[in-house]
């Protein structure tokens, strides 16, 4: 009865752990959601570093309206990963996330489903209620992307003590000297309803229908005069030329600069007064012959001639003159260098006419709220404007004062909501003032004007990319005032009473701000609504007095959030970090938007910026650099990549874009996305596995202990923390995801771990080798969960649950190496050098079919003396650097590769081929080092 073979594979400390290979993150990754949620994760956390450093990302609040996008996605995990990044550094790092809920979108999706002329108490209450239901839609998919944060109680702006808050910093605004009320054009959509801040316009191309229009000289001796001429023969007109044709049947003016020479050219039309640079295109345009040019003269001598309006004799409702004022903003780029002036659609217009003593009761302002011109307008009644300029371009023609017209295509303001064509329109609103005036109620004037103080915070303030600051400072230097008034329902009220004859606030406005702000604290918006005038102001009052039914525009609601949030509804929850937060972060269109009217409120009210630091992201795009969108169906939808890849997937392609521009996403990219995570999970596996059977309190070796080489990997390792924090600090996380990859690939995979396996599977389980190694190992472990956690949140926790002793990752702080060995780094990068080169050799006898592995070639290596020295440190062990089972080390002068097949016997266990397998009769396939590891002292490692 022949004898058993004995089993060596099972003496082998081979790797085991139940971190399994596969993620399954589709499946698993709600679990541990609820985990978070269940053990209260976010409060612990704070508990934890409650006597710590604050640190204070404010949450841009995204509006309450709609399923989240990949937009939405990129944003919350960028804010969730410096987050995390920062609490591992030991900071109190709290995250509020928080919502915009007013605003004109919520109200457009009540009236759709409810009409237009809903009460307004009855629209306030349905779109909180509307509002409530997207948060908890919204706040589901953001917890589903591993996004750690107070979700009990973030912050609403609809919130009572937010929007009571905010009227208390409207007043503190006021009192500051910034506030004022004006009749002045603003921008104007119709589909809104409403005036439109700066910020809520974007630029696209729109066609329109340019005119050249003709007005015709009212006192024709006086023109004679200005150009120096006895008499006229001829009709005198000043030529015009407007894309606005629907502006025309509103003029008031003419404007003219007073530096420019103006010519007076005599042609069969009549005799025209145009810019005289500009005479020989505009008769070309015109398509007349021989024009002769009678006089020049500047535009100074021209002030104040009168011309009719060019539908004079059409209809008596135009029978008025227009003036000609001088003013700089007419020029020769193009036109006729005469701009035609209606005051009540264009902001030059409005400045010019009234410095020249237009009062504001004389501005003509036909154009209606929703685009029509007033029922009782002449000729154009009832019109909308857009459908009027045909029907006003063939009225100028019928009487004779139409020169030229043409399309052209060219970049208009539009409403960033409806994406459709907004106008100027004058119309009383309230505005924050950028430069010197007098506000109402001041009691506390700042010592500069507003764009002063702006421009002197953006100074103070970091930004991250740098050139994020010059985009900002741009837009503040030439912003104009900012209206903040709305016609609107949904949203926090000015709660103001006009006089009815005079228009002049209440004397007692501060105080009836501090009651309305009482009012809205215990009962929202609505309860303001349905407090009487008798209330506040007294019966008498209230006959003379109108309670103002405009509300607070949204971008002032986010803008105060720094007050409404930071030092209101959520102080005591993390926020106290000084007077600014230290980051805001959105996306870089918020320079016109959040960012823009946070600094303008914070430098109103306190003279400085809400924030240290400004960084800005790009849109998420597809691999042809397409803005994502529905309509294109380019879009990569969260919630279904959730579903089907899982959120850790998203969170390591945002980690691994760089952000300062568009982040590229589709299928192709989320699937190489999805290789770097198996290979980051895989360098994972293998450390946990390897140690599965090791505890850090009883099996660690003491540093001055470990083998050489596991010593340099810990230096290499501090070398590699240094750089991630070094990125972590300026908020990057692209360059670390990249570097991972290459560490987690060559430093371990290719290197250390591949040199390290023979000794963590063939010595003695216990032994000083094997214990050297799953120390070093253990501090790498460590270390590597901690960069990751941040970003690949789930994967580090779940592996925490095996490798920590805490009840989280994110109770953690960065490992703390030692300082790194240069030396030892310098001298490993030489022989990792030197490696590549014989591998390359070996590689070449592989490719032969000379030998199998790298263990089945004998290696002949001549150095010269440094390589020779360096090489020889390492005593025996060589040849364990470059996993074959013998190296021949030869003095020379450079360095030479010569590699062979071994002619020696191939260990069963250990796999190394040599002389002395089958030297123990009793182990006749084994090696001497593995009968020494099983059965003796075991062999002795130095330095690999």
């Amino acid at each position: 009865m022949s004898e058993t073979k004995p089993d060596y594979r099972a003496t082998l400390n081979l790797p085991d752990t139940p971190f399994p290979m596969r993620g399954d993150l589709p499946k698993r990754e709600p679990g541990w959601v609820k985990d978070w949620e269940d053990q209260g994760l976010y409060k612990k956390l704070r508990d934890a570093r409650c006597n710590a450093p604050k640190f204070v990302l404010h949450d841009g609040p995204p509006y309450a309206n709609g399923q989240i996008h990949m937009g939405h996605a990129v944003n919350k995990i960028l804010k969730d990963m410096i987050v995390k990044a920062r609490q591992l550094k030991g900071l109190d790092a709290g995250y509020i996330p928080g919502w915009d809920c007013h605003g004109l979108p919520i109200e457009n999706a009540i009236e759709k489903k409810y009409g237009r002329n809903l009460p307004r108490d009855e629209m306030q209450a349905k779109s909180r209620a509307f509002a409530t239901e997207q948060i908890a839609i919204q706040m589901a998919d953001f917890k589903r992307l591993g996004v750690l944060g107070d979700w009990d109680h973030p912050y609403r702006t609809m919130d009572f003590s937010n929007e009571a808050d905010e009227i208390r910093a409207f007043k503190r605004v006021m009192e500051r000297g910034f506030v004022y009320r004006g009749l002045k054009p603003v921008y104007w959509c119709f589909d809104c309803g409403s005036s439109l801040a700066e910020f809520e316009i974007e630029y696209a191309d729109k066609k329109s229908q340019t005119v050249d229009v003709a007005f015709k000289a009212d006192e024709p001796a006086r023109v004679a005069a200005a150009f120096g001429l006895p008499a006229l023969a001829k009709d005198a007109f000043a030529v015009i030329w407007t894309t606005t044709a629907w502006t025309l049947p509103a003029n008031q003016a003419l404007n003219l600069n007073p530096t420019l020479d103006y010519a007076l050219v005599d042609t069969e039309r009549g005799l025209l007064i145009l810019a005289a640079s500009l005479v020989e295109s505009c008769l070309q345009r015109y398509h007349l012959q021989g024009g002769t040019v009678l006089a020049t003269v500047k535009g100074e001598k021209l002030g104040g001639l009168n011309f009719q309006h060019p539908l004079y004799d059409v209809d008596a409702g135009y029978r008025r003159l227009s003036p000609v004022y001088l003013a700089d903003y007419a020029t020769a780029d193009d036109g006729t260098g005469i701009v035609h002036s209606s005051p009540a659609y264009g902001l030059d217009d409005f400045n010019s006419c009234v410095a020249h003593g237009l009062g504001y009761d004389d501005i003509l302002n036909p154009v209606q709220a929703n685009g029509a011109y007033a029922a009782d307008f002449p000729l154009f009644g009832g019109l909308h404007i857009w459908k009027a300029v045909p029907q006003i371009i063939e009225t100028l023609k019928g009487a004779h004062r139409l020169l030229a017209t043409a399309t052209i295509s060219h970049s208009y303001p539009h409403c960033w909501r409806h994406k459709t064509p907004v106008i100027y329109r004058a119309a009383a609103q309230w505005f924050i003032r950028m430069d010197e005036g007098e506000g109402v109620f001041t009691k506390d004037k700042a010592p500069k004007t507003l764009r002063q103080l702006a421009l002197d915070a953006i100074e103070q303030t970091g930004f991250f990319p740098e050139n994020g600051k010059a985009r900002l400072r741009d837009m503040i230097a030439g912003r104009p005032d900012w209206c903040i008034s709305r016609q609107r329902s949904w949203g926090v009220p000015l709660p103001l009473f006009l006089h009815q004859e005079t228009g002049e606030l209440h004397p007692r406005t501060p105080e009836i701000l501090d009651m309305a702000a009482a009012i809205v604290e215990k009962g929202g918006i609505e309860a303001w609504s349905k407090t009487a005038p008798e209330a506040v102001i007294g019966a008498e009052d209230a006959q003379r007095y109108t309670k103002s039914t405009d509300i607070l525009e949204v971008w002032f609601d986010s803008g105060t959030t720094h007050t409404t949030v930071l030092k209101g509804s959520h102080r005591g929850a993390g926020h106290e970090s000084g007077p600014e937060a230290d980051l805001y972060l959105e996306g870089h269109d918020q320079h016109r938007g959040w960012f823009h009217s946070s600094l303008l409120t914070a430098c109103a009210m306190y003279g400085r910026a809400p924030y240290k630091a400004l960084l800005t992201h790009g849109f998420t795009v597809d691999s042809q650099g397409r803005k994502m969108s529905k309509s294109l169906g380019n879009g990569v939808d969260p919630q279904e990549t959730s579903k089907k890849l899982g959120a850790e997937i998203i969170r390591l392609w945002v980690a691994a874009s760089d952000y300062s521009g568009d982040i590229a996403g589709d299928d192709k990219i989320l699937a190489r996305v999805v290789d770097a995570y198996r290979r980051i999970r895989n360098t994972l596996r293998f450390l946990l596995a390897n140690t599965s059977d090791f505890d850090i309190a009883t099996d660690a070796v003491p540093p001055d202990q470990l083998l050489e080489i596991d010593r340099y990997a810990l230096s290499r390792a501090a070398q590699f923390q240094a750089e991630v924090l070094a990125h972590f600090e300026v908020y990057e996380f692209h360059p670390v995801v990249a570097k991972l990859q290459v560490y987690c690939s060559e430093d371990l995979g290719a290197f250390y771990l591949d040199i390290l396996k023979d000794r963590l599977y063939t010595t003695a389980p216990k032994s000083l080798a094997r214990r050297s190694a799953q120390t070093a190992l253990w501090h790498i472990t460590q270390a590597m969960l901690r960069w990751m956690a941040p970003f690949l949140s789930f994967t580090a926790e779940e592996a925490w649950k095996l490798a920590g002793r805490s009840e989280s990752i994110f109770f953690e702080t960065y490992t703390a190496f030692d300082a790194p060995d240069e030396a030892l780094l310098a001298k490993w990068s030489r022989l990792r050098e030197i490696r590549d080169q014989v591998n390359k050799d070996i590689e070449a006898l592989r490719a032969a079919g000379q030998v199998g592995s790298s263990l089945q070639a004998n290696v002949a290596l001549q150095a010269g003396p440094d390589d020779h020295a360096l090489l020889a440190s390492l005593g025996d062990d060589l040849k364990f650097v470059f996993i074959t089972s013998a190296i021949d080390l030869i003095a020379g002068n450079d360095l030479q590769i010569r590699t062979s097949a071994s002619s020696s016997v191939k260990c069963e266990r250990c796999w190394h081929y040599r002389d002395d397998v089958g030297s123990d009769p009793a182990h006749p396939t084994l090696c001497g080092r593995c009968t020494s590891n099983l059965f003796g002292a075991g062999e002795d490692r130095k330095f690999a």
